[in-house]
């Protein structure tokens, strides 16, 4: 398919959103890390509720935690919002935080040691908790060669502003999401190295696994590439210990068996992925990513208004 230009009035939109985000980024870094962190969470507390997302918010509170009072669900509903706007504003200065001792402590950091000390290959994967971007730098600065995938943004020039960020906390390796990711992933894996996955969201034609008891679509990448290369799963997660302060887990391995059903290793995988997205959010629900529609449309169609 030939790419359709876009217009001179889409590029100019572009180049004014782009210069507002550099804008912010620049006005967020002239500011203490906490009191921009804590602006985010009550910029983000009083006008989300106000958002026609606060309907997806609450819809996913209410799959997730079926038992909840109303009241609970309202309450989640806002602290969630809290932490998306933490996350959003810290993101523009996330080498300040990464670079400041003491605010970033690594647990079970002896893991990530091991696997750049010994070259090993595992596929890390995670879900949207809390500051996530904190995590590939943590992979980086332990020496690991990683390929990092993200979804570019729609705004070239937004996305552009988004990797120099992520420069200036060491990360420059990514395979932008796509059929050349997946291509630019094998290659990277048959090298020996490794490759990082969000496996959290909705992945539609992926496959159907449950999710907080309901059956929802699940990108089986990372499954396949552990399966094919014989590699582990290594999960990771990021919580928040106050303000714009981290814990950075590095779980368990996860080892997925082959019987020779692919498919059906494949959908064991995806299987145990989920669980462990789960557990992550019942332990923490406020930090994670509740404004997406993760689950299928109709769930959100027969959804009352919040």
């Amino acid at each position: 398919m030939i790419p359709v230009k876009p217009s001179l009035a889409q590029i100019l939109l572009w180049r004014l959103e782009a210069l507002a985000y550099d804008a912010v980024t620049g006005l967020a870094r002239l500011f203490p890390i906490d009191g921009v962190s804590d602006f985010g969470a009550w910029l983000f507390k009083a006008l989300g509720p106000l958002t026609g997302t606060h309907r997806v918010v609450t819809t996913n509170l209410r799959i997730a935690f079926p038992q909840a009072s109303e009241a609970e669900i309202q309450r989640l509903a806002r602290d969630s919002w809290a932490e998306t706007g933490r996350v959003a504003l810290e993101f523009p200065i996330l080498d300040k935080i990464i670079n400041d001792p003491g605010r970033v402590e690594v647990v079970n950091g002896e893991r990530l040691a091991e696997i750049a000390r010994e070259g090993q290959a595992v596929v890390f994967i995670s879900g949207h908790f809390s500051s996530m971007e904190i995590m590939p730098a943590a992979i980086v600065q332990a020496g690991i060669t990683c390929q990092i995938t993200y979804r570019a943004m729609n705004n070239p020039f937004v996305d552009a502003s988004f990797r120099r960020s992520r420069f200036r906390y060491g990360v420059r390796l990514f395979a932008p999401k796509g059929g050349e990711s997946a291509r630019e992933l094998i290659r990277a894996l048959g090298r020996g190295e490794c490759a990082a996955l969000m496996n959290d969201q909705k992945f539609n034609g992926g496959v159907a696994a449950p999710l907080f008891g309901m059956t929802c679509y699940t990108a089986p990448g990372p499954s396949s590439f552990a399966l094919r290369y014989n590699i582990p799963l290594q999960p990771m997660s990021v919580q928040r210990t106050r303000k714009a302060r981290f814990k950075v887990l590095v779980h368990e391995a996860i080892h997925l068996e082959k019987t020779g059903d692919r498919n059906a290793d494949i959908a064991a995988g995806v299987g145990k992925v989920n669980a462990f997205i789960e557990d992550r959010v019942r332990a923490r629900p406020a930090e994670w990513f509740w404004v997406h529609k993760r689950w299928p449309n109709d769930l959100y169609k027969k959804s009352k208004p919040s």
